[in-house]
């Protein structure tokens, strides 16, 4: 069946599937709510397909003067996972972490959408992760870990640009859809060991996704939030649907992403471009989360290095370059057999 694509940024659909046919495209907003069941039959799979393939996870990142925090929680059907860190930017290490697996259909919840009064969580042996919204564009990231590891933020969205939302097919799975916050301000603090972390005046940014994908999965990804300028970009399953541009409040559809890295040394600097000529960055990493993982029936190679992005963006072809210096973000290279 032929998918209908939608150029322009127009509101985010009430659900997905709807009820014509599949829709695919970028959208500003949020999607209210995704139900893989209601595909039409041409794209239907049996219980036990998506069983293995339904894949959600909850993604928060936040940026401050001194640190960048990475959580996530992960479903994927059969099992489930999550992690955290803290990125000290003095140090250049990744001073406190956890990861841990959990046990199918007990540990974790991711939920379909990021909706007010949706959460998604994990508790299991000592970590705890918690990513929740209890009223409409305000969210709370808890996080409880080995060695006294915490985090208690508070992001606020209440002022911020529009998200994207971004659904289409996937070559090898079935269909996609993903939701990208931009800039959320923060409060609230992390502490490591005795050491306490102020995330007052930071940037958050959330990633949640929610799709039926191949047992072999692989992106680059490149994200970077800050009060005047925020983008995320992807090379790999998704083809260019979740690439845009924050600027001054507006949310801008971007061309396909272009990594020049060298993948034996993620810590040398990084070239990423698009190939509409809107967005040339250059990214210094100061450190990374690296963590390879082989279970037998799953194995994952991630690397996330933080550091900081420079160069510009355009608004359109016309405009002015906007100079980016020092914004503080992460890069990753991800592959997933899961």
């Amino acid at each position: 069946m032929t998918a209908r694509f939608v150029r322009d940024l127009l509101a985010a659909p009430a659900a997905v599937p709807d009820a014509v046919a599949p829709l695919a495209g970028q959208f500003a907003g949020r999607c209210g709510e995704i139900d893989w069941r209601a595909l039409p039959a041409g794209l239907q799979r049996p219980a036990w397909w998506r069983l293995f393939h339904h894949k959600r996870w909850q993604y928060m990142g936040i940026a401050c003067g001194d640190c960048f925090i990475g959580a996530a929680v992960v479903h994927v059907g059969w099992t489930n996972a999550a992690f955290a860190y803290l990125f000290d930017r003095a140090s250049g290490k990744v001073l406190a972490a956890t990861s841990r697996d959990g046990v199918p259909g007990l540990t974790a919840r991711v939920a379909d959408v990021p909706a007010a009064g949706a959460e998604s969580r994990f508790a299991w042996r000592g970590t705890r992760v918690q990513m929740r919204e209890p009223t409409a564009d305000q969210f709370v990231l808890e996080v409880d870990g080995p060695d006294g590891f915490s985090v208690r933020a508070a992001l606020d969205g209440q002022a911020a640009a529009p998200w994207l939302f971004a659904t289409g097919p996937v070559a090898g799975g079935v269909w996609h859809a993903t939701h990208k916050s931009p800039a959320l301000q923060v409060q609230g603090e992390a502490r490591v060991g005795g050491r306490v972390y102020c995330l007052d005046g930071g940037h958050a940014s959330l990633d949640h996704s929610n799709g039926l994908l191949p047992r072999d999965t692989r992106w680059l990804w490149a994200s970077a939030h800050g009060s005047e300028v925020g983008f995320n970009l992807q090379a790999g399953y998704f083809g260019n649907h979740e690439n845009v541009l924050w600027l001054q409040g507006q949310l801008i559809a971007l061309g396909a992403a272009e990594f020049s890295y060298d993948q034996a040394n993620t810590l040398a600097p990084w070239h990423v471009r698009t190939d509409d000529g809107l967005l040339d960055l250059h990214f210094h990493p100061e450190g990374e989360r690296r963590e390879d993982r082989d279970l037998i029936v799953a194995a994952s190679r991630y690397v996330q290095p933080v550091g900081t992005y420079h160069g510009w963006v355009k608004a359109s072809a016309q405009a002015e370059p906007y100079l980016v210096a020092g914004l503080l973000g992460v890069a990753e290279d991800h592959h997933s057999r899961w």
